[in-house]
């Protein structure tokens, strides 16, 4: 549920903006687009952001950043440009529905970026037309039907049983997700209410009472999460609150999401103390809030010498001693001679305390991790990994830590050692995670590809494989290559007075180099021999040329059903076929669903041939309808295609045959990959 620029929307980006006035930032550009085309990421990021700062109100410069962040993996940097060409051109719709699907995608502040995204796709729905109009329309279906349904179940649970924590804090999430504000903030306080310890959560409310225009709520919530509980909540409030210092009916509004809070109401206390000094406040209400501590927190023994004080600076001693007598019996040695001083007894030798200990590094990962602070958990799983080395769990977190933050290697090394748990639920996940994780880093990648398949046209069984070891070096912009192909059939050739040969009857023995993937497209060449089994002949191959695959919606190995594209494109030059280049296309649109357990895929299929040299077998056009299984019980690379198919050569100079053709396919794919 992507959209990404093609090539040829690249190209017409690149052309456009040469095609302008040169400005302040086109020598940053030219070298950026150099920088680009050589793969030279890191440095056209850097141009780009150059090129920006001298032309901030140019969108296609922030459009061009982004992509090429994306390429790097910096997907929040990615989204931050397209939300500001976004921004500068607000009738982009590609560019919403990228901004879009990445805010969709983010773990910070989750909730707020997916409402964000759904408010885009509900937009784009409404406004644009086609292609994506519909890819707006059904993103916000994905999103909002479950959101509805989720909501709808949360509030069914919270009206039939006790509430819980874990029901109100899900319950505001879908709906600070479906923009119904109100109920979240609602459902965020009731949260709060029932764990109090979570001050996160008040960061949570803060983020929706700020979406909601509510000033005063926003400021509360940040004030009550600012003043003690969890260090990086209190953190994360602090930078967010203004400059200056919360008024005393701030203070209150916080006390009424946590009246339990004794920093909150002492903090109050000393501010009322000290207004009360200038006249501001009243004594009294100091006294009330340094009350209000002692009765909840009896052992507050700095809050209750405080109280003392202010009794006897009121010569109030019957009220004062209690409070002082328990100062002087409990209290600390520091507190404790406070009130000695006030009542004018010795003081006594201070001990020296001991440091406090520090906080569980283990805890702070897993709350550093589920608020998507994921570098600060990384930092503190290796601290607790250090602490204890067998702790498989602390090895997993790391693995899926690593992985989030596309450091793939680090992450494979962490879930292959946790893969050796002995608790076997870890384990296992372990080692899914390894095995998923092993071909995108490994030096050394095997693919092995099958496709037999059926022909009524040329009553004919023809068999197409290969088997192709890369090594895939990082910095390389290039992967060295090995591969075997197959190419044969089960008559050789046709009959007649001219035969034709059906297929090239060899194995196909090369070595060659081949890009990454690049949106779908890659380029490759190889050069080998060519060995027939009939004879066992061999010729010289030469062969190369550029591909491109796209699917659009639901794919076979998508988990939902739905309508899909799937484009094939080749531009292949064989040497063995008189040097000639063939271009193939093939277009696939249909729809995929799953009919008694079986996924399957119905479909209308659109495919053209052409060579350079125009030859008659080689140019000719294809359409028809078709069917694709994956068979129950195989593996999940295995497809059955079946199609009829209705052809027209397109150059019939030299053609033994007639113009049209009919033809009944089924065919298997089989791949796997080492």
């Amino acid at each position: 549920m992507r959209i990404r620029i093609t090539g040829l929307l690249a190209l017409a980006a690149l052309s456009r903006a040469f095609a302008q006035q040169p400005g302040p930032a086109y020598e940053k550009l030219a070298r950026a687009y150099s920088a680009l085309a050589a793969r030279g990421y890191d440095e056209a990021i850097a141009l780009f952001r150059d090129a920006a700062a001298l032309e901030p109100r140019r969108a296609d410069i922030r459009k061009n950043l982004a992509y090429t962040l994306l390429k790097t993996g910096e997907t929040d940097a990615a989204r931050e440009e397209f939300g500001e060409a976004m921004r500068i051109e607000p009738g982009d719709d590609h560019v919403a529905l990228e901004y879009a699907f990445l805010c969709y995608e983010a773990r910070e502040e989750a909730p707020a970026r997916k409402a964000e995204a759904r408010r885009i796709f509900a937009r784009i729905r409404e406004a644009a037309a086609g292609e994506t109009q519909a890819t707006a329309a059904q993103a916000f279906r994905n999103v909002d039907a479950p959101l509805e349904s989720g909501i709808a179940r949360g509030q069914q649970v919270l009206a039939g049983s006790a509430p819980s924590f874990s029901a109100y804090y899900e319950l505001a999430q879908l709906a600070e997700q479906r923009d119904e504000r109100e109920l979240a903030a609602s459902s965020y306080k009731a949260a709060f209410r029932l764990l109090p310890e979570r001050k996160s959560v008040l960061l949570e409310l803060a983020r929706v009472e700020k979406a909601r225009g509510n000033a005063e709520g926003w400021m509360a919530a940040l004030v009550a999460a600012s003043r003690g509980g969890e260090p990086r909540a209190a953190e994360l409030a602090r930078e967010q609150l203004p400059e200056r210092y919360p008024y005393v009916y701030e203070f209150r509004q916080a006390l009424e999401l946590d009246p339990k809070s004794a920093e909150l109401h002492r903090e109050l206390a000393y501010l009322l103390l000290s207004m009360s000094e200038q006249a501001q406040a009243t004594r009294g209400e100091a006294e009330e809030e340094f009350r209000a501590i002692v009765t909840s927190s009896p052992e507050d023994y700095l809050a209750a010498a405080q109280l003392g004080l202010l009794y006897l600076a009121d010569r109030d001693e019957a009220q004062a001693m209690p409070y002082l007598k328990a100062v002087l019996e409990h209290g600390d040695a520091a507190t404790a001679n406070r009130a000695r001083m006030a009542l004018k007894l010795p003081l006594v030798l201070e001990e020296r305390k001991p440091e406090a200990e520090p906080l569980d590094p283990r805890m702070l990962a897993d709350r550093s991790y589920d608020a998507g602070f994921l570098k600060d958990a990384r930092r503190y799983y290796l601290a607790a990994h250090e602490q204890n080395p067998v702790d498989s769990s602390v090895l997993l977190k790391l693995g899926w830590t690593n992985n989030m933050l596309h450091d793939d290697a680090a992450a494979m090394r962490w879930f292959g050692l946790a893969r050796a748990s002995s608790d076997a639920a870890i384990a296992a996940e372990a080692a899914k995670a390894y095995e998923s994780l092993r071909p995108g880093v490994e030096l050394f990648r095997t693919t092995v590809w099958l496709a037999p398949s059926f022909s009524t046209r040329w009553h004919d069984t023809f068999g197409y494989g290969q088997a192709k070891t890369e090594i895939r070096l990082k910095t390389a912009k290039v992967r060295p290559y090995v591969t075997v192909r197959f190419v044969g059939d089960a008559r050789v050739e046709t009959s007649g007075a001219m035969p034709q040969a059906l297929s090239e009857s060899s194995f196909i023995f090369g070595a060659g180099l081949a890009t990454a993937q690049w949106h779908g497209a890659m380029a490759w060449g190889e050069a080998g021999t060519a060995v027939s089994y009939l004879n066992g002949a061999g010729q010289r191959d030469f062969r190369g040329g550029v591909s491109y695959a796209h699917t659009h919606g639901a794919s076979m190995a998508a988990g939902r059903g739905g309508w899909f594209i799937e484009t094939l494109a080749d531009s292949v030059f064989v040497s063995r076929f008189d040097n000639d280049l063939l271009n193939y296309t093939q277009s696939r649109t249909g729809v995929t669903s799953t009919l008694g357990g079986v996924k399957a895929q119905v479909f209308w299929s659109n495919n053209l041939t052409f060579d350079a040299r125009r030859q008659y077998w080689a140019n000719f056009a294809e359409t028809g309808p078709g069917v694709r299984v994956h068979p129950p019980g195989t593996p999940a690379a295995t497809t059955v295609t079946v199609s009829l198919i209705r052809g027209v050569y397109l150059v019939n100079a030299g053609n033994p045959r007639g113009p049209n053709y009919n033809d009944l396919r089924i065919g298997v794919w089989y791949a796997f990959t080492r």
